[in-house]
């Protein structure tokens, strides 16, 4: 009998399928489920793509980056681009002047590379103009570069629609950023634990699970200067006081992000925060603070209808359009996530 592990989201713990008439036993383990839309998969997904924010004072996208070296023109000067520490030579260049335009030309051809490695090359400015135009809108959220996954590594992988499960080996960042961006809505995948990761120092940490793997790249968030920081930040208040936001994913177990639609939330500077769908209107409260040097979101509500989005949210990331927060429950074991993006 050939023994192979995936995970399905399911309450039953040993289930047969059949496989070329082959019986097959599937053992789950539900706790370490991945779909295309887990927050893990995003995380892992910015750990494993090419990195493209680095260079924007070149491009200004973060859709791709230009491959190094590269010719550019700023305020009639001519500057090589070798390495990343020319970046700043650019920025200075730009600097410079208070009362130029502030653009960089390149000296084409140029060779630009997109997140999942891919290439293309570029003979002019009205093609890149057309490459950045058909750019998917950005988040602002950039690659975690500053934590590198070791490889080897196995992935489990069930299809719900056709019954179909296996194991695949991933030899490097393409094949694994490749694999992620193409998971379907019915397949569930499972990465075979132990793996390690090398952290910014240097050092290899072995990985366990599901949790290790997301609190060890949202802990490197900082090291690597993305987008992130702290609820009492001056910055996080204005983010939020600014414009109305929705509920882009809320996860309770399973994708409750529906139970959410229509709600357009206004979080004031005074702590009072409201929530208006159609003409309901629900009113709140919400802080800030630090605990145990964690950065907390504390969010309450005048009506029942809002109940489960009441909690001590960890701020994980923040962006001017999204703010991405989680909460772990020590008793159950369980970790709910919570997403407001601006409209």
């Amino acid at each position: 009998m050939k023994t192979i592990k995936y995970l399905l989201m399911s309450f039953t713990a040993i289930v047969f399928i059949s496989c070329q008439n082959e019986e097959t036993l599937v053992i789950q383990d539900t706790t370490q489920n991945l779909t295309a839309v887990s927050p893990l998969t995003s995380l892992i997904s910015r750990v494993s793509q090419n990195p493209t924010s680095k260079d924007n004072i070149l491009d200004n996208s973060s859709c791709f980056n230009v491959r190094l070296p590269v010719i550019v023109i700023v305020n009639g000067t001519h500057i090589t681009v070798s390495n990343q520490n020319d970046y700043h030579t650019v920025q200075n260049a730009l600097d410079a002047f208070s009362n130029d335009d502030d653009i960089v030309n390149f000296v084409y051809p140029i060779t630009i590379q997109y997140q999942n490695f891919s290439t293309q090359l570029i003979t002019n400015v009205d093609q890149l103009d057309d490459v950045i135009d058909n750019c998917d809108e950005d988040d602002g959220f950039d690659e975690i570069d500053c934590i590198h996954i070791n490889y080897p590594i196995k992935i489990d992988i069930y299809n719900a629609n056709s019954q179909i499960a296996k194991t695949i080996t991933i030899q490097n960042d393409t094949d694994l950023y490749n694999f992620l961006e193409d998971i379907e809505s019915n397949v569930f995948i499972s990465i075979n634990y132990p793996i390690s990761i090398t952290n910014l120092n240097g050092q290899n940490v072995v990985i366990t699970n599901n949790s290790d793997f997301e609190n060890s790249i949202e802990d490197s968030i900082k090291d690597c200067d993305t987008n992130s920081g702290t609820g009492g930040n001056p910055n996080f208040t204005s983010i939020l006081t600014d414009g109305t936001w929705h509920v882009s994913y809320y996860f309770d177990n399973i994708d409750e992000t529906s139970n959410y639609n229509g709600y357009n939330f206004t979080f004031n500077s005074n702590g009072s925060v409201a929530a208006v769908k159609g003409t309901n209107n629900i009113g709140g409260t919400w802080s800030t603070s630090v605990n145990s040097g964690q950065d907390i979101f504390l969010l309450k509500f005048d009506d029942s209808k809002l109940d489960e989005l009441e909690d001590d949210w960890k701020i994980t990331e923040y962006t001017t359009t999204n703010v991405r927060l989680k909460n772990e429950s020590n008793s159950s074991g369980e970790t709910h996530y919570l997403y407001f993006t601006k409209n």
